[in-house]
């Protein structure tokens, strides 16, 4: 790490996070603590960040492939992959949503901790506002998540997706059912100023 990093702990694992990247939060945490991977399965780690869930999936998972938009979280989160013991099972890439993904490779489980926060930002946003904001109604990369992600999912396949009552889990949960999955909420916590933060699961 070039720059000055933070020191995140989850369980038995170590983090650094640098100063252009997300820091793990409650949303973080909440994820990880219900994160359920199977033995074999393959992996997609949406918006990777320091790489928490796709370091935690790795520990089962035959394979895991982590995306970000944001460079310096893709650069983070190999050196944490190292640190942690479980590079050899990871592919990094950069972009943006499914845009590295190869047509037609499908996975068991996809992980997102999507930027949810609503927020007049639209362009010019820092790598760090990239993590959090998601446009006026903080909807606008869930939908676009939503509607390409069952493309993606192999047939007994699940999605996880943290996001906040602020940006309605209720059209959430229509969008996901309109493209034929099954959705549950597998945990909720809540957080100051009437916000609760919310992990969805849709399955096929």
């Amino acid at each position: 790490m070039h720059s000055p990093s933070k020191k995140v702990f989850f369980a038995d694992y170590v983090f650094y996070v640098s100063e252009n990247v997300y820091e793990p939060a409650e949303d973080s945490f909440l994820f990880a603590e219900n994160l359920v991977v199977k033995e074999g399965e393959s992996v997609l780690d949406m918006g990777t960040g320091c790489g928490i869930l796709g370091i935690i999936a790795a520990e089962k998972a035959a394979k895991v492939v982590a995306v970000d938009i944001n460079p310096y979280a893709v650069r983070c989160a190999k050196e944490n992959a190292k640190l942690n013991r479980v590079a050899d099972k990871i592919f990094f890439a950069r972009g943006n949503l499914f845009a590295p993904i190869k047509i037609g490779e499908k996975f068991s489980l996809i992980l997102f901790n999507a930027p949810y926060l609503p927020s007049g930002f639209t362009e010019d946003k820092s790598w760090l506002e990239h993590a959090w904001t998601g446009g006026v109604t903080g909807r606008q990369v869930i939908d676009r998540f939503i509607c390409e992600a069952p493309k993606y999912l192999k047939k007994n396949g699940r999605i996880l997706l943290m996001q906040s009552t602020l940006c309605d889990v209720g059209e959430t949960l229509r969008r996901f059912e309109e493209s034929g999955l099954m959705t549950s909420i597998v945990a909720e916590r809540d957080l100051p100023f009437f916000e609760r933060i919310v992990l969805v699961k849709a399955e096929r």
